[in-house]
């Protein structure tokens, strides 16, 4: 399987890393002039070749700029940046992209566990869905956060938001991605609730999910290392993307 990257950071150098086997990893666009190796920062350079699959490991912007190319050139588009489906026109642009072409888009799990449990019990009806997502107050710096309180000062757990994950990852396009493969594998972008804790208390990423439906009800809560590169995400997600993308090769898929 022929791979292309969109990205190189904490995500990004990661899945080159592991090595995969049946998977070849044929170029890495990147945003800074870099043409050492597999990298180059010119777009009509990286899809000159062709592709099995693209894997977005770059923000939101990368995926307005390049989702629809990645589709229409006949690759599947892996979504690491799922909070840039908060604009529903891309989305659908996407999508349609997609079936048009035969391709997938595909929203790995990444930072967050248990949206196999979510996306099951949406089959019979989720009522409520809620995410929290509680971070040290230098994984807030950068965002709209730092005019809403003193980070530096906190000494107790502060909410810098509480509401629909639409607006939520809007926001916080950096932090919680996360919230928003919750909302499209459940109830919506709209209808689920996303807290988000700038916590000074902790050193780790916290991630909580609660859901109430047909099926019951279920929480999930994660306590993550954060990663070295980026404080803003955790290991975790490097972590998973590697999985998810040896899954696309694997003769043995578990948790699909």
């Amino acid at each position: 399987m022929k791979l292309g990257l969109i990205g190189y950071g904490a995500i990004g150098k990661h899945v080159e890393a592991a090595r995969l086997e049946n998977i070849d990893l044929v170029s890495v666009l990147v945003k800074r002039p870099r043409t050492e190796g597999l990298l180059t920062h010119e777009p009509d350079r990286f899809f000159a070749y062709k592709f099995d699959a693209v894997a977005e490991c770059a923000g939101h912007d990368a995926v307005r700029a390049h989702g629809l190319r990645v589709l229409e050139g006949g690759a599947d588009f892996l979504v690491t940046s799922v909070g840039a489906f908060t604009d529903t026109a891309l989305f659908e642009r996407l999508l349609a992209a997609a079936r048009a072409s035969g391709k997938r888009l595909i929203l790995p799990s990444a930072g967050i566990g248990a949206l196999d449990i979510l996306s099951s019990a949406a089959v019979g009806g989720l009522e409520s869905v809620t995410v929290t997502v509680r971070k040290d107050p230098s994984a807030w710096k950068g965002t709209v956060a730092e005019t809403l309180v003193d980070l530096d000062k906190l000494t107790e757990p502060h909410t810098v938001f509480d509401g629909p994950v639409r607006e939520g990852a809007r926001l916080y396009p950096q932090n919680v991605n996360i919230s928003a493969a919750a909302a499209l594998a459940g109830i919506g972008l709209d209808r689920t609730r996303v807290v988000i804790v700038a916590d000074p208390t902790i050193t780790t990423h916290i991630v909580e999910l609660e859901a109430a439906g047909a099926f019951g009800r279920f929480t999930f809560r994660e306590d993550v290392a954060v990663s070295e590169e980026n404080r803003k995400t955790g290991k975790l997600v490097a972590m998973a993307m590697v999985k998810s993308v040896r899954q696309l090769a694997s003769t043995l898929v578990v948790a699909a």
